[in-house]
């Protein structure tokens, strides 16, 4: 009889801590809930769950989602109930940011014919969905956590904000537990169960984030994780193997379309049943520990053994192939206890994991599949399991068929139930709209698989003070699995000082999955399914080494800035060590395990910084040193726009681009630049750097621009109709190298759409803050002053006649818009809607500085003309790039691609 696929029977975890203990530790690592202070906005007729992204870790299981759309202050929950977990899945609305600039906004949406609703300020805002386990036998612990935020007292449909009385809620729960414990979630919160079917949440769960999250799945071979990227157009059919006590085999042809086609009784309770009578083992968990010190080779045969320590090749069988589980036990002459329990459990745990993936082979091959996804309570992320029935998968369709697991598969379940609310407003969700983030403590509570139910930052710290040194000795919050826990991921309290991370604790891990709606993909891209925004591959030892190396040599700087920034108070010491510890303990984990946190890129890395410093609320650390930078550069554009004047068109030109790329020396990214700032002020690193600009650069594509710009042979150019700039650092490489290119576009009569961050990132000028640098700069020029007044940027400002520009004055707009991240590299397949909108009628693109151009989108490639423009501020960059030197020019021109 084929086995059930859920795990409502799956076997109890037994917990070895007292009651007690288990408190105390609970008090101690209370997960951090969502956002405690909420910011009401306008009411929405539903939750608009639309272009979400992911806040976690890629290859954490349950990460958190975020959904900057929505603006109602809501709280939206599902469950899954087995024998032995309860996945619990819960939207939270969380704080939003205000934006002072609403006339520059409507005069740029009225632009761009964007319609009311898709213009934000912080595209990254706006809501999360949350998961979180507890084991089966802690219930009213889950009950507890329910009732602490009040997620039971909400209406269930969740376009709904209204809080409702007692006894009127109902709860979308899937799982034998929704049966099983209906009278209790009556009694204690007060709610009504609605049942929803297992089979149907599962498939359900799987659809949605397949299609949603883009490295939802991956292969485990020889232990090493491959994230896969799936079109969501050629996702069905596939075969879902959930492995629960026993195996259900799913076909799944698309949505509601599904046909349970096969499963075994063979399976997650098959091992633990057996392992339990064989080795005593205590927990499911123990016995996964055992199989990781085992040698099968003691107690299974092997086709050596037949064939005296031969392959047997002729039918494509090596020696170390197992002929028969247990087979030796027939043969010797020895008792249980003569063999040790390791071995017991990872012969076990072979047997059945080459069964289930056997199994799984011939019913693709029945159906004509070449994709499967695995999953349920028996692989939870287990690093041998997975390569197991891999190695089975592989064997059996000699290679043609690949085993996939899933980060999310534990909430699967859950998932689904979720979305059987009416109008869930997920089903148009695409993978551009999520984000994932990883803030430190896990979404987890309840026993031992939970990290820190973190109420506020004061706590969070005080747990980050106990538990996480700094340095390279890092015990926590690195997801660990010491012995004695469930392994179901989630940040422990260290069992003992120097705790080793499991190699397969990683696929448990879990993040924070935000839903953006207002993320779009760049339309300019030539092939957004062929971009890659990272141009350093950290799957190279060597490389993620150096990289990380960089970003720990720079956290005591950042922090002293960081601190700086809020006048070195008490308060912002203790954040900032907090903020230390965090990003080094994050740094660790990447050093030890290079996929933890999903495909890693230094695009990744960077905004994992950003992120975490946002985390320990710095944010914006160079605040008042890009506010000295910005002033010391307007005192002298005033020259620098007269020089200009004086200037041949050509000669204008060239300088113009010698500009842009002299002013991106200033990078307080840099540990090159940081110590340029302590040898001379802004305006003489400036013109030192201007000084040293000797053509021919180490890139240098500026005779095809000029040509492209002012013609050749008699035959006049026609202009370009919009040029998209994205700008990098404030002060000077605003100020003194990207504005006076912006404006030379403006004189020929081309619309200059300046693309700045959404969120600040070290120095990098903002969105926010370029409106207020314009209108310092028109002061003294009038072609900034009319372009700026068309594009909205000086609403109300006067301003005075600059400088005697008239001769040239253009009709062309100057306007802002915010690139949707708060990153120094940025990828743009996820990018702000009126990022989007801009693009739709722009025909160049100019990527100014290391992050933006080379970090991300060196090799990028546009349906329209693009300019790359950096100084190369690292050696090691420049001799992997461009096989050059620090300090080194880049000056790419490239026509449209044709592909």
């Amino acid at each position: 009889m084929a086995g059930r696929e859920d795990d409502e029977h799956d076997p109890p975890i037994l917990d070895d801590k007292t009651e007690a203990e288990a408190k105390s530790s609970e008090r101690d690592m209370a997960p951090q809930g969502p956002g405690t202070s909420i910011h009401r906005s306008g009411s929405r007729p539903q939750l608009d769950l639309s272009k979400a992204e992911i806040q976690g870790n890629f290859e954490e299981r349950d990460p958190t989602i975020l959904l900057p759309n929505q603006s109602d202050d809501i709280s939206h929950l599902a469950l899954d109930i087995g024998g032995s977990l309860i996945k619990l899945l819960y939207f939270s609305r969380h704080e939003d940011y205000s934006n002072d600039d609403d006339k520059r906004k409507k005069t740029i949406k009225e632009r761009l014919g964007l319609t009311n609703g898709k213009l934000r300020s912080y595209p990254v805002l706006g809501g999360r969905l949350h998961f979180v386990k507890f084991e089966t036998h802690k219930i009213n612990e889950c009950l507890d956590f329910i009732h602490s935020k009040q997620l039971h007292r909400r209406d269930p449909y969740p376009w709904s904000s209204k809080t409702l009385p007692l006894g009127t809620g109902v709860i979308k729960v899937t799982g034998g537990g929704a049966y099983k414990f209906a009278d209790l979630f009556k009694e204690r919160l007060g709610v009504s169960i609605e049942k929803e079917d297992e089979m149907h949440c599962l498939v359900s769960g799987a659809n949605f984030l397949l299609k949603a999250i883009r490295h939802e799945a991956y292969t485990h071979m020889e232990g090493e994780k491959e994230f896969v990227q799936i079109e969501p157009n050629d996702l069905y059919p596939y075969l879902l193997v959930n492995v629960g006590s026993g195996v259900s085999i799913i076909k799944v042809d698309g949505e509601g379309k599904f046909e349970r086609v096969s499963g075994t009784n063979v399976g997650g309770g098959t091992y633990w049943g057996l392992g339990r009578l064989l080795t005593k083992c205590k927990s499911f968990d123990e016995l996964l520990e055992l199989s990781q010190k085992g040698d099968n080779s003691t107690i299974d045969m092997l086709v050596g053994d037949i064939y005296g320590g031969m392959d047997y090749s002729k039918i494509g069988l090596s020696a170390s192939t197992i002929a028969s589980s247990f087979g030796k036990a027939i043969s010797e002459n020895k008792e249980l206890e003569d063999y040790r329990p390791e071995d017991i459990s990872l012969s076990l745990l072979r047997m059945i994991s080459y069964n289930i993936g056997q199994i799984s082979y011939l019913n693709a091959l029945r159906f004509g599949l070449k994709r499967i996804f695995f999953g349920g309570f028996f692989i939870r992320g287990h690093a041998y399991t997975m390569d197991t029935i891999s190695f089975a998968v592989h064997f059996w369709s000699k290679g043609d068929m690949q085993a996939m697991f899933l980060r999310h598969e534990g909430f699967l379940g859950a998932m689904g139930a979720f979305m059987s609310y009416e109008k869930h407003g997920l089903d148009d969700l695409m993978s551009h709209q999520l984000v994932e983030r990883f803030p430190m403590g896990a979404p987890y509570t309840g026993g031992n698989i939970h990290g820190p139910p973190l109420g506020d930052l004061n706590e969070k710290i005080s747990w980050m003070e106990k538990f996480v040194r700094r340095g390279t000795e890092i015990t926590a919050p690195v997801p660990m699995t010491p012995s004695k826990t469930t392994g179901l991921g989630g940040f422990d309290v260290p069992s003992s000082r120097g705790s080793a991370l499991r190699s397969d604790a990683s696929a448990l891990n879990v993040g924070v999955l935000h839903l953006v709606p207002t993320l779009e993909v760049f339309p300019l891209l030539a092939d957004p399914k062929m971009y890659e925004p990272n141009t350093i591959d950290l799957s190279d030892q060597g490389e993620r080494e150096y990289w990380l190396k960089v970003l720990s040599e720079h956290l005591p700087d950042l922090v002293d800035t960081a601190v700086a920034s809020e006048g070195g108070t008490e308060d912002a010491k203790r954040r900032g060590d907090a903020f230390a510890r965090a990003f080094s303990a994050h740094l660790a984990r990447l050093m030890e395990e290079p996929a933890a946190y999903g495909k890693l890129g230094l695009a990744n890395l960077l905004e994992l910084r950003e992120e975490c410093l946002r985390e320990f609320q710095f944010v914006d650390a160079y605040r008042s040193i890009k506010q000295r930078e910005n002033e010391a550069s307007l005192a002298v554009l005033p020259d620098l726009l007269e020089e200009l004047d004086s200037m041949t068109e050509e000669a204008r030109l060239l300088t113009l681009i010698e500009g842009v790329l002299a002013a991106n020396i200033f990078d307080w990214g840099s540990r090159a630049c940081v110590d340029l700032y302590h040898k001379g002020t802004i305006i003489e690193i400036y013109r030192m750097s201007r000084n040293k600009m000797q053509r021919p650069w180490r890139v240098d594509d500026f005779d095809a621009f000029k040509e492209r710009m002012l013609g050749s042979g008699g035959k006049q150019p026609h202009r370009h109709k919009r040029a998209l700039l994205f700008v990098d650092n404030s002060g000077a490489d605003v100020i003194l190298g990207m504005l006076p290119l912006a404006r030379e576009f403006l004189r020929r009569g081309t619309e200059v759409v300046l693309v700045a961050n959404s969120l600040p990132a070290l120095n990098d000028v903002t969105a926010m803050e370029l409106p207020d640098i314009v209108a310092g700069a028109a002061k003294h020029c009038d072609i900034l002053r009319r372009a700026a007044e068309m594009g909205g940027l000086l609403v109300d400002a006067m301003v005075n006649p600059g400088d005697g520009s008239k001769n040239d004055l253009t009709s062309a707009p100057l306007m802002v818009v915010e690139n949707g991240c708060g990153s120094p590299c940025i990828d743009l397949r996820q990018v702000s809607s009126e990022l989007a909108a801009a693009a739709k009628d722009a025909d160049l693109v100019v990527l100014e500085g290391m992050g933006r151009a080379l970090h991300t989108n060196f090799n990028a490639q546009f349906k329209c003309e693009a300019l790359k423009l950096a100084m190369v501020k690292n050696q090691r960059l420049a001799e992997k790039l461009i096989n050059g030197n620090i300090y080194d020019s880049v000056c790419r021109y490239e026509p449209p691609s044709l592909s």
